[in-house]
């Protein structure tokens, strides 16, 4: 794999994605926390900051989670659909390149949206004099870049082999699902039937297990995980991306255009 035609691809994939005027986001984004800031203490006593923590949160994962997966699953058909695919991968560039440059690319733009997004949450925090505990906020949001890499790689995949819109739909249910898996297994146990459980169990071992990424709670308390958590989710996330991402190669290597 040459980095160079990895990183043009990235590139060329960021300014793509840019020019979609994803970042117009950024103003719903605003208008949803502002919209907050003002309605909030109406409907809450003595715990609006708290719900305006959690919510600010919420809506930047919400959000970019949408872009991961709309975004992602039209990143190959939308290759096909303009024939590009047919100049690009025979040679020079390998599927192995083509689809790490598209993750890469989409990848950074998220990182940018999240950056953004985050100074927007900030700057109306400060200015509506609400305490929050920075270092929770941005150790949380690093480990949703984290689990919005997990979720490109896996709308990626689907991409691969299948129509956007029926890979919206996979990467939603790996989303809702993924943020469910324990509980999955917990109703799987409860329900006392060997084969729900059996179902249940296997779903938690396929599917990746987003809830593991999941630390705004801890954020909008101000609590740190332990370091060997931190660690193991974060080596989870790195794992699942390469596996997802290693099956869209294998898939796409396959395919006949």
């Amino acid at each position: 794999m040459n980095g160079g035609r990895v990183w043009a691809i990235a590139a060329n994939g960021f300014r793509e994605v840019i020019r979609d005027r994803i970042l117009y986001l950024l103003g719903l984004f605003g208008l949803l926390l502002v919209a907050a800031v003002s309605f909030l203490p109406e409907v809450s006593a003595l715990t609006e900051d708290k719900i305006f923590l959690d919510f600010g949160l919420g809506v930047i994962g919400l959000l970019t989670s949408v872009v991961a997966i709309f975004v992602g699953t039209g990143l190959i058909s939308k290759e096909i659909e303009k024939h590009t695919v047919l100049v690009m991968i025979p040679k020079p560039v390998s599927p192995s390149e083509f689809i790490v440059g598209k993750h890469l690319g989409l990848w950074m733009v998220l990182a940018v949206l999240l950056l953004s997004m985050t100074g927007i949450y900030l700057g109306l925090l400060l200015a509506s004099n609400i305490i929050f505990p920075l270092s929770s906020i941005a150790l949380s949001l690093l480990y949703l870049w984290l689990e919005l890499g997990v979720l490109v790689a896996t709308a990626l995949m689907f991409g691969s082999f299948t129509s956007s819109l029926l890979a919206v739909l996979l990467s939603l249910a790996v989303y809702v699902m993924g943020h469910l898996s324990p509980d999955l297994v917990a109703l799987g146990k409860l329900s006392k039937n060997p084969t729900i459980e059996a179902v249940t169990q296997n779903l938690y071992l396929v599917l990746p297990d987003l809830s593991r990424l999941n630390f705004r709670n801890e954020a909008v308390y101000g609590l740190v995980p332990p370091s060997l958590e931190l660690l193991g989710s974060g080596v989870y996330a790195l794992v699942y991306m390469i596996v997802l991402l290693t099956v869209a190669i294998l898939i796409f290597s396959r395919r006949q255009f």
